[in-house]
């Protein structure tokens, strides 16, 4: 897996100062409305439920510093904060790429300043942590992301640096975790005091697992007032790929007003594990944990994203729906299909595609997309795919051979992959890859090749025709 040293550039370092009540987190380089700046502001005012508020901040740092596959002690990137007008997002992911943190500061939650547009990394460092942790739950806390005087720092001011690895699977977990959760619907909601008891319950006896595995995979059935744990997927049933990795929810369960789960539509038959989160309602704010399908599963190679990043035509539509996009906290999709003239399908795939440079995240408690702007490049996820690209090299070999049924052989090296058109229109392979996966974590290459030489086959046919 590839790596890269990415630099944090802070003015200083965030600081708590527990004598005035106030937390102030520092802003590296991020992107805004009037362009890239170099430690952008975003807001200053109270905090409506601070101590509600530093447990939410705690969890999802700690998410960021934890692995909980395979566990190692590497430095952690700092969170993403995305203030969308009317409330402050806080995201990370974890060292191994499995869980997605993200807290929702809400506009309740937030009182006696205008909310700034914006995406940017905040400090979070080991001190700040440590006094966040003190807070007591009576004491006020006023909020300022963005240093307060910039005018009065100088280039010869302090100025502080964290280097950290940044892997390509990191980046790529944006996009690949706002295709899944577009797919979960609500499964289950408990109020405050099932909700404490029930997740008490998961994360009993520390955070990891078995061998570092984070624990096996279990399944809970909404029934009565607790779900109802079970060995099998039934439906109705729910997902907890690993409940360990839920253990950064302990931080706010004295918060927690109620739990609600969220998760993908079972198929009949399928006993397959899946992605799922995990949303604590607290005071004016939302915490969410979205866990990958398997504890040693990052979300970076789900494949959520090739059917896009492959659809001719879906780089052009996201080129459009970017321009139409304005840090809305909702994404209205089929306001956006009309304002850009394209279908919902296109839209949908078009901010899929822009998902890969981190512009578009999912809020599965709003059910809707939201904008934020990371600084990477869309067609850098594509180029770091090792699937689509061993597709285009097939497709330009002229590997593939299609047939009669729709399917097609596919002649890789010395053997050949058969894939083969289903009843429903779905592609099926040969493969190890498909034979392991069935789809569960995106096509393989062979199918991927199919479907961009049926797609250049069509295209070369318009072409004819037009010029006959």
């Amino acid at each position: 897996m590839t790596q890269a040293a990415h630099a944090y550039r802070y003015l200083r370092s965030s600081v708590l100062d527990d004598l005035h009540g106030r937390l102030g987190l520092e802003t590296s380089g991020g992107a805004t409305p009037f362009g890239e700046v170099a430690h952008p502001r975003f807001f200053e005012g109270i905090l409506t439920a601070p101590s509600a508020a530093a447990a939410g901040l705690l969890a999802v740092a700690d998410v960021a510093a934890a692995r909980y596959y395979q566990p190692r002690l590497p430095a952690s990137p700092d969170p993403v904060v995305t203030a969308n007008g009317d409330r402050l997002r806080f995201e990370s992911f974890s060292g191994c790429g499995g869980v997605y943190a993200r807290l929702d500061v809400l506009e309740s939650g937030l009182d006696g300043g205008g909310i700034g547009h914006g995406t940017t990394n905040v400090d979070v460092n080991v001190p700040l942590r440590d006094a966040l942790g003190r807070l007591g739950p009576a004491e006020p806390l006023r909020l300022a992301v963005g240093t307060e005087a910039l005018e009065v720092t100088t280039p010869d001011g302090p100025l502080v640096e964290k280097k950290v690895p940044l892997s390509d699977r990191w980046l790529r977990g944006f996009a690949e975790t706002q295709v899944v959760a577009a797919s979960f619907d609500l499964r289950a909601e408990l109020p405050a005091a099932e909700a404490v008891r029930f997740l008490r319950s998961l994360t009993a006896g520390g955070a990891g697992g078995a061998r570092g595995t984070a624990g096996a995979t279990q399944w809970v059935v909404p029934t009565g007032r607790l779900p109802r744990p079970t060995s099998r997927p039934v439906p109705g049933a729910v997902c907890m790929p690993g409940p360990q990795r839920l253990v950064a929810l302990q931080r706010v369960l004295r918060h927690a007003r109620a739990l609600r789960i969220y998760g993908p539509p079972l198929t009949a038959g399928d006993t397959r594990p899946t992605s799922s989160a995990w949303e604590v309602e607290l005071p004016g704010m939302r915490l969410t944990l979205t866990l990958s399908p398997d504890p040693a599963r990052g979300f970076s190679g789900e494949g959520g994203v090739l059917d896009a990043l492959a659809s001719a035509g879906s780089e052009q539509d996201a080129d459009l729906v970017a321009v139409l996009l304005a840090r809305e906290p909702r994404i209205d999709v089929a306001e956006l299909a009309e304002q850009a003239g394209l279908s919902s399908q296109r839209v949908r795939a078009a901010l899929t595609w822009l998902g890969t440079s981190g512009q578009v995240g999912y809020d599965t408690a709003e059910a809707a997309f939201f904008h934020r702007q990371l600084p990477y490049d869309a067609g850098r996820a594509e180029s770091r795919n090792p699937r689509l690209r061993a597709a285009r090299t097939l497709v330009a070999a002229g590997a593939v051979r299609p047939e009669r049924d729709g399917g097609a052989m596919v002649h890789v090296e010395d053997h050949v992959q058969r894939v083969r058109r289903a009843a429903d229109g779905s592609l099926g392979c040969t493969c190890l890859w498909w034979a392991k996966y069935r789809g569960g974590r995106g096509p393989c290459k062979h199918v991927l090749a199919v479907g961009l030489a049926a797609e250049s086959a069509a295209s070369n046919d318009v072409k004819e025709r037009a010029a006959r």
